[in-house]
């Protein structure tokens, strides 16, 4: 049934590695047209866009710095130049950024967490749902984390709370844009094995955190991609906006 994705216009940002790179590679094999978004990892992206053309898919690679506004739009506009229009958004880039006792955290550092994780999802929804009111429809999935419902890691005060504020985006653009053929869901990945958790967590805590997992183990990239290609799907998902997936190994029961 994911055969209706073939030849939709979709842009992954955050895509040149981990969770990103994975669900823009799985959008290649249902046959895609995917903007594979990067901010510095130039060289990755195009393994990734590569990856998408070898699985049958097409791929553009679009650069650009998601919290500034004009590099944002850049983007967006990139993508629609290059396929015509936009079916699917997938707002993947974000980041721990650093784990920082709360009470130890700087303006900058504050200004910058929410900037990556929460203002950029706006904007890039903007830009979005205008193409999308021109067009008659499109889907975005959202990417938030465990750790907006609970309490993640150590030094996470700021990430989770800003990942809950796109999770509850989410929710009301579901319900303001539906009537315009808009559907708006969002992915919770727990613990994965991404470049983010190399740059931000030990290994001992990350052994510790994989311990938790019910499941057994952390996870990878590869297993959130069927949960993006699911919402962003029309024939699978199509009376389905609002809502969030969790997966994460059993370690979050909501």
């Amino acid at each position: 049934m994911l055969d209706d994705l073939k030849g939709k216009a979709v842009l992954v940002t955050g895509a040149s590695t981990g969770i990103g790179a994975a669900v823009a590679a799985g959008f290649g094999r249902c046959g895609a047209r995917v903007g594979v978004h990067y901010n510095k990892s130039r060289e990755a992206a195009e393994e990734v866009a590569a990856a998408v053309r070898a699985a049958g898919g097409e791929a553009r690679v679009l650069q650009g710095d998601v919290t500034v506004r004009p590099e944002l739009e850049r983007v967006i506009a990139g993508a629609i130049e290059a396929f015509g229009r936009l079916d699917v958004l997938v707002n993947n880039a974000g980041d721990v950024v650093g784990r920082v006792a709360f009470d130890e955290a700087e303006d900058d550092f504050i200004d910058f967490v929410i900037a990556l994780n929460a203002r950029q999802v706006v904007t890039a929804c903007q830009l979005a749902l205008r193409q999308f009111e021109r067009q008659g429809g499109g889907t975005i999935v959202n990417t938030t984390s465990v750790a907006a419902r609970q309490v993640g890691g150590p030094g996470t005060a700021l990430y989770g709370p800003s990942k809950a504020f796109v999770q509850g985006l989410t929710r009301y653009l579901a319900h303001d844009y539906a009537a315009a053929g808009v559907r708006v869901n969002a992915v919770a990945p727990g613990f994965v094995l991404t470049p983010l958790q190399e740059r931000n967590t030990t290994a001992a805590q990350q052994e510790q955190m994989a311990r938790r997992i019910p499941l057994g183990r952390a996870g990878l990239p590869k297993d959130l991609v069927g949960a993006y290609l699911f919402l962003a799907s029309d024939a699978m998902s199509g009376w389905i906006t609002g809502a969030t997936i969790d997966v994460n190994g059993g370690a979050f029961f909501g």
